[in-house]
């Protein structure tokens, strides 16, 4: 996966609680095998009209969000069904980080181990961001990986948290095979070895 480590992008403002992967990725669009070709279908409920048409009013059809990469949201994101698609359409959408006050913990999950950064911050600190998104558009925080700072132009700067081994994986974009394929010499040397002394099956 693509490492993360400081990433500079316009907000878009969700400024919604309970957003659930449903809403994120409905259902009639999980059909796809491949994690591409989802972005176009990102929260399909809300950015398009039932005759198809782009609802003017959502978020990410508003002028000064196009070309958004960080999305600001309400608490408890992510929330509803496991399916890994969820980040899949943000990441295929453009967006690199979510910031919100709290993640339901499958979607944190499955977040990070595709690249796709999920910080918590305060509510307090939410609100402003979300508030300068609405006003300032565009605006432009700066996600810091490496020093674990969310930051903008108008000194906003605040810290937040993750774990040691979480966060070496972001950094060096290893996700669960790349960490395997950490140890591939000793895996060959283990099967070259394995196929001396292993009996074939009838």
């Amino acid at each position: 996966m693509l490492p993360f480590r400081r990433h500079t992008g316009i907000v878009a403002p969700l400024d919604r609680p309970n957003v659930d992967t449903d809403q994120i990725i409905p259902k009639q669009f999980l059909k796809r095998i491949e994690r591409t070709g989802f972005g176009e279908f990102l929260f399909y409920d809300w950015r398009y009209k039932a005759e198809g048409e782009r609802n003017p009013s959502f978020v990410l059809n508003e002028h000064g969000f196009e070309g958004a990469s960080v999305l600001v949201a309400g608490k408890n994101f992510g929330c509803g069904s496991s399916r890994e698609h969820a980040p899949w359409a943000l990441l295929d959408y453009g967006f690199r980080a979510v910031i919100a006050p709290s993640f339901a913990d499958i979607f944190a999950n499955n977040c990070l181990k595709n690249g796709l950064l999920p910080v918590v911050l305060s509510e307090t600190e939410v609100a402003l961001i979300m508030r300068r998104a609405q006003t300032l558009s565009p605006y432009r925080v700066t996600v810091d990986l490496e020093r674990c700072l969310v930051e903008d132009a108008e000194g906003f700067s605040a810290s937040f948290e993750m774990d040691d081994f979480s966060r070496h994986c972001l950094l060096e974009g290893l996700d669960d095979i790349g960490l395997t394929l950490q140890q591939e010499s000793q895996i060959s040397s283990y099967e070259a070895r394995r196929a001396k002394w292993r009996v074939a099956l009838p």
